[in-house]
């Protein structure tokens, strides 16, 4: 019998879909479970009871981590690990990662308060980027232009955000072009640049910004090695900016979405996913 992997998510989007389509090629059934019913704590995981393997893709920055921990203490393999996702999760906890591994990393200062973002303005020049800790898909990430208008731009972050949502990263703001990857067990599968849209910032995947195949990089393909050492093999996107100083890592993200990378490379992001996660069953 063909073993049976749980694909833990808040929804099917089109990365799933391709996936569930992909595993059977693979050797396997992969099947969605809703991370937000699963309920763990008993030790016998009864709403995972009968998986082989648990493909985390929570787009919650709170639930794959805790999820992923459970499972493990249970005894059942897991993608990614629960460090990996823990770590993509904290913003601050992967930019400490890498560079305790020697990994290019944007410069930044740790917000918790309003003297910590009055102070960061002071010794980071403008332009910056205010972005959460926890968080992803470019949401509440604020560009900051002018000194005067920063402080209320901060405003709304006290005012508004509760608990660890006050938590925020000061950074340089490095341009409106950046190279996105996916990387598979210990390899990069694809890699493409991208433009933001007259008008726009950012450069996010998820607001539809313009992409286009990035040809092989040796450097690339050494940092994303680094990358992979420090977190494991697994499946990760990472997004990083060109420097004049070369390439830095600028987020690791536990459940990337590859549409807009599969399309601009050609590459079958879901059969090299679900070849990869067939190994972890065995």
């Amino acid at each position: 019998m063909a073993p049976v992997v749980a694909l833990a998510a808040d929804r099917v989007g089109w990365e799933e879909r391709r996936l569930i389509a992909a595993a059977p090629a693979a050797g396997f059934r992969l099947e969605w479970v809703n991370d937000e019913a699963l309920c763990l704590g008993d030790p016998s995981l009864p709403s995972l009871a009968g998986y082989d393997a648990l493909l985390v893709r929570s787009r919650s920055y709170t639930r794959g981590g805790l999820i992923a921990t459970l499972a493990e203490s249970a005894g059942l393999p897991t993608m990614n690990t629960s460090r990996a996702i823990h770590t993509c999760q904290n913003k601050a906890a992967l930019r400490a990662v890498l560079r305790s591994a020697g990994i290019p990393a944007p410069d930044f200062r740790l917000v918790l308060s309003r003297k910590d973002f009055e102070r960061s303005l002071q010794e980071l020049p403008l332009p910056l980027v205010l972005k959460p800790v926890f968080g992803g898909m470019g949401r509440r990430v604020t560009l900051l232009r002018h000194a005067d208008a920063a402080a209320s731009v901060y405003d709304y972050v006290e005012d508004l955000g509760h608990a660890f949502e006050q938590a925020c990263l000061v950074e340089p703001y490095l341009g409106a072009d950046s190279v996105r990857t996916l990387v598979v067990g210990d390899s990069l599968l694809e890699a493409a640049e991208f433009t933001a849209e007259a008008g726009e910032w950012r450069t996010n995947a998820a607001l539809g910004n313009r992409c286009r195949p990035l040809a092989d990089d040796p450097e690339l393909r050494k940092i994303l090695a680094g990358v992979v050492t420090a977190l494991g093999p697994g499946l990760y996107g990472v997004d990083l900016f060109r420097t004049t100083d070369g390439y830095v890592v600028n987020e690791v993200n536990h459940a990337p979405a590859f549409r807009a990378l599969a399309t601009a490379t050609g590459a079958d992001a879901a059969a090299a996913v679900t070849r990869r996660v067939r190994e972890a069953v065995r």
